[in-house]
């Protein structure tokens, strides 16, 4: 039976396995999804795991997205301009590395119905999954990305990647008309970003790309400031789609039971 896997740590909050077993259910195929916490020491033998095909599949969450790359044969072109990694299969004998975190938010927003042409993007956060979001958001034709992490040299290392990106002093509220937190911060329900929304003006987007809890703090803020919220869920949904593609050849149906999962 084949095996497939996601990664991470923490990895109590990921739905993937239910999503994925779902799918695997659905399209009549053997095979089994699970999740397991890992550490950086147990990267080496999860990559010989894949090579002698024990496992066939690997999703990869925080915080291994980046630190994945250096045991890859090979990136798709997205996955090297990102430098971030989420999805892993083998292809003719070598370990790829893919990123379907970028193309999983571009859909989201378009699910949204929000238009980032001429907006101002705030962004908290200087993660694995951020790299994804500026390049799908420059695909779609941002024109203002502001960036800001509690380590700012982080956030440095970002802008280098991606032209016109602006950082800022962790604190710093600029104005925006969408505000993104791809921190960690809100998978346990009482996380608190800590920040001062006060001065924000209704009607703006905050967007958070965590989805289990289904409203975190930042989210509740945003909803109590008469703004817009979404979670992560709908990104979710698209990136594991486009994993479960790479890894099976069929693209899963979206159907109401997915939701059930949510609840």
């Amino acid at each position: 039976m084949k095996k497939y896997l996601v990664i991470g740590k923490p990895i109590n909050h990921s739905l993937s396995p239910q999503l994925h077993n779902y799918w695997l259910k659905e399209n009549n195929l053997t095979g089994v999804y699970d999740k397991e916490e890992f550490d950086n020491r147990d990267l080496a033998g999860l990559i010989l795991k894949i090579k002698n095909n024990e496992i066939n599949g690997v999703n990869i969450t925080v915080p291994f997205k980046k630190e994945i790359i250096s045991y890859l044969d090979k990136l798709s072109p997205v996955a090297e301009k990102t430098q971030s990694v989420n999805t892993v299969y083998l292809e003719k004998n070598k370990i790829v590395g893919h990123n379907t975190d970028a193309n999983g938010f571009k859909l989201a927003l378009k699910d949204a119905e929000f238009d980032v042409l001429g907006k101002k993007i705030f962004i908290l956060g200087a993660g694995g999954v951020v790299s994804s979001i500026i390049f799908a958001l420059q695909e779609i034709n941002a024109s203002n990305i502001i960036l800001s992490n509690r380590t700012k040299s982080k956030a440095e290392d970002i802008k280098k990647m991606f032209n016109n990106l602006k950082v800022l002093d962790w604190g710093e509220i600029p104005d925006f008309d969408m505000i993104i937190n791809a921190t960690s911060v809100g998978l346990k329900i009482d996380d608190d970003l800590d920040l001062d929304f006060s001065k924000v003006e209704k009607g703006k987007f905050f967007y958070d790309v965590i989805y289990n809890p289904k409203e975190t703090m930042f989210l509740k803020k945003g909803r109590e400031l008469g703004c817009k919220t979404e979670n992560g869920q709908k990104m979710f949904i698209y990136q594991a789609a486009e994993a479960f593609e790479l890894w099976h050849g069929i693209r899963p149906k979206f159907d109401d039971k997915i939701n059930k999962i949510f609840k």
